[in-house]
């Protein structure tokens, strides 16, 4: 089953979900309506909604079909089951997002930046700090490190636009899994700068860790996030399993 094919599939339905065109509380269009749209199987149509299942956005309901069950939160959130770039976040959040490169820098691993990262000492890397904004609000300060040999070509240009969109639609990167931490930190100078926060109101912000793989098991990428603690919220999908 071609991947890049259910994707496509999961990412039109649940932009469709987050804009209103498929109403909260109802159905989705049918199985047989669905395929023939999208020109697909039906096993892969079903790939497609058991991911919507798992992310939250719908509820099978046997013997009626797929309900609609998202519910937009006023308050800008980020998922935590899933991997998504802030261009997707910005989207699903339904606001307008913006990417300010304040450095872009090659480099060698040193033992520092091996013990930062988990990158081996001698690997060649691209250094990328950049603020994420919506709406004009500076939201998130990003470290972004990415392995030079899983990014060939990457740019400046790329990465105000979207890393993530360029590894998978041009370099046909396969994205699998990122390993994360969520702290809570002291702000630091740089943070005060750039998010334009007023230390008399906050202290701490909270900072997401992340270690990210492809599909060869290779670590690719390594970011620490740190987010505004007055607009962060991130959001998941509890899936109880029985016991035994």
């Amino acid at each position: 089953m071609p991947k890049s094919k259910y994707e496509t599939i999961y990412k039109d339905l649940k932009l469709k979900i987050e804009s209103g065109e498929f109403p909260q509380g109802e159905l989705l269009p049918s199985e047989n309506s669905l395929i023939p749209i999208y020109g697909c199987s039906r096993n892969t149509l079903r790939r497609a909604i058991s991911r919507l299942v798992t992310d939250g956005y719908v509820q099978t309901i046997q013997g009626k079909g797929v309900r609609n069950i998202f519910i937009p939160v006023d308050q800008t959130s980020y998922t935590i089951g899933g991997i998504e770039s802030f261009k997707e976040s910005s989207i699903r959040n339904r606001k307008v997002g913006t990417t300010r490169i304040l450095q872009f820098i090659e480099l060698t691993a040193d033992e520092r930046v091996s013990q930062r990262t988990g990158f081996p000492v001698g690997a060649e890397l691209y250094y990328i700090q950049r603020v994420h904004s919506l709406d004009g609000k500076p939201l998130i300060l990003n470290h972004n490190y990415f392995l030079k040999s899983a990014a060939p070509g990457l740019t400046p240009e790329i990465a105000a636009s979207s890393i993530y969109e360029y590894l998978e639609n041009s370099l046909h990167m396969t994205i699998v899994n990122s390993k994360r931490v969520m702290t809570v930190e002291k702000i630091t100078q740089i943070d005060e700068k750039y998010l334009e926060l007023d230390v008399n109101d906050y202290n701490c912000l909270a900072v997401i860790t992340s270690h990210t793989y492809n599909s060869d098991g290779v670590m690719f990428e390594f970011t620490q996030s740190r987010h505004r603690p007055d607009y962060f919220r991130f959001q998941d999908n509890a899936l109880r399993r029985p016991a035994g």
